[in-house]
C-alpha cells in the first residue's frame, strides 16, 4: 500500500467516523443565582451544643461508624427537621460513645 493509498483510507475512515458520531450534548443550564447567604451553613443549637448544617442536612452516624445523610432533608417541613435533629443528635452521641468505647478496648456494642 502506497502512502497515498494509506492517506486516502485514513480520510475515508475519518469521514465514516464523523458521519456516525453521536450529536453533541446540549450545554448544562446555568446555575441559579442565589443570594450570598443562601448556601451558607446554618448553625442550630441542639441541647446546648452547636450543630452546623448545610443544605444536605445533618450527618447520620451508623452503628458501624459509617456516615451518611438524610436523603429527603430538603423536602422535610420545619417541624420534621426539628424532631429529626433532636432524635438524631441524641442517637449520634450514643453511637459515637459506643464506638469510642470499642476503640478503647471495651469491645461491647450498643443496641443503638
Amino acid at each position: 500500500m502506497s502512502p497515498d493509498d494509506t492517506e486516502a483510507a485514513l480520510e475515508e475512515v475519518e469521514a465514516q467516523f464523523k458521519a456516525s458520531a453521536l450529536p453533541a450534548l446540549p450545554a448544562l443550564p446555568a446555575a441559579p443565582e442565589n443570594s450570598p447567604g443562601e448556601n451558607a451553613p446554618q448553625i442550630l443549637r441542639v441541647d446546648g451544643a452547636a450543630v452546623v448544617l448545610d443544605h444536605l442536612g445533618p450527618m447520620v452516624i451508623g452503628r458501624d461508624g459509617t456516615v451518611s445523610r438524610i436523603a429527603n432533608w430538603g423536602e422535610m417541613a420545619a417541624v420534621e427537621r426539628e424532631n429529626t435533629l433532636r432524635v438524631l443528635g441524641k442517637r449520634n452521641q450514643v453511637r459515637l460513645a459506643a464506638l469510642r468505647g470499642e476503640q478503647e478496648g471495651g469491645g461491647r456494642r450498643s443496641k443503638f
